[in-house]
């Protein structure tokens, strides 16, 4: 039976920056234009985390009754180490999606925007089928696109939506960023996993780019947030302040450029999510000015 702490190794803390960024930024935008409500805000933070924590107890499940999971350095896996039976795992990513569910309906009966259920259900189908059922999209390099929609587009603009009740030009414009920076955190994990996924035959992006491609993917990931949250400041000065976060990027582009591999990138992913923090957390406040 896994610990408390095994449990919590495998929902990858690491990774929650992807859930926090885009809510915070989301708020950021909502209170520019005078509509924040912050039990709404909040309830979308906990939407995004109980989605995050699902999709990573999922991945678990799901690679490791496939068998991915085997011999493969990084965060915990639960199923593959045999520290949690399968069931327990696929039980606690249905928890996970059903509390998402519950908090994200709460949220449509405040606005009366029935058609966001679509959304919702999109989300935790994307969640599910990224590794799950006969023929997950994440095993056909199709894992950054969906990142970047969901942990992007949707949950920046699905963040201002709910507390503004109204789509925003600027919340899709600032989702490209947090979009971006979601993916970096994907393109690293499969950086770091690229010779057992191949192996495997799980054919992530990293796979079909191969090694150099892939470093050179993870490098744009990381510079162009920076690039677009600066042309946001004609409408939003305050953007400015995210170059206040460049020199977070050093440090990680630096080790994948210089060939880091394995073991070596734990720390890059790590790096990675703290990059992802700050930023987020200087172009949310950029924005709400």
């Amino acid at each position: 039976m896994a610990t408390p702490a095994q449990w919590l190794a495998g929902a990858r803390p690491r990774t929650l920056p992807a859930a926090v960024v885009p809510v915070a930024v989301g708020t950021g935008v909502a209170i520019s234009e005078g509509g924040a409500v912050w039990w709404r805000a909040l309830t979308a933070l906990f939407v995004a985390l109980a989605l995050q924590v699902g999709v990573n107890y999922a991945n678990d499940y799901s690679d490791g009754v496939k068998g991915t999971d085997k011999d493969r350095v990084g965060p915990m896996r639960l199923v593959g180490s045999e520290a949690a039976t399968p069931k327990a795992v696929l039980a606690a990513a249905l928890g996970c999606f059903l509390a998402a569910a519950v908090a994200g309906l709460a949220l449509v009966v405040a606005t009366g925007a029935w058609w966001l259920l679509l959304i919702g259900l999109a989300s935790i189908l994307a969640a599910w089928f990224y590794t799950g059922g006969s023929r997950p999209y994440g095993y056909r390099a199709m894992g950054e696109i969906s990142v970047f929609a969901f942990f992007g587009l949707v949950a920046v603009a699905g963040t201002t939506y709910v507390q503004l009740e109204r789509l925003s030009w600027l919340s899709l414009a600032a989702a490209v960023p947090v979009g971006l920076l979601a993916c970096a955190l994907l393109v690293v994990n499969n950086l770091r996993d690229l010779g057992t996924d191949g192996l495997t035959g799980k054919r992530t992006l990293a796979v079909v780019l191969g090694d150099t491609r892939t470093r050179v993917l993870y490098s744009a990931a990381l510079i162009l947030p920076f690039v677009v949250a600066l042309g946001l400041v004609p409408v939003r000065p305050f953007s400015v302040l995210t170059v206040l976060a460049l020199p977070l990027a050093v440090a990680p582009v630096k080790a994948v450029r210089s060939g880091a591999t394995g073991p070596a990138l734990i720390a890059t992913l790590q790096h990675t999510g703290r990059l992802q923090l700050v930023f987020g957390a200087l172009f949310a406040l950029g924005l709400s000015f």
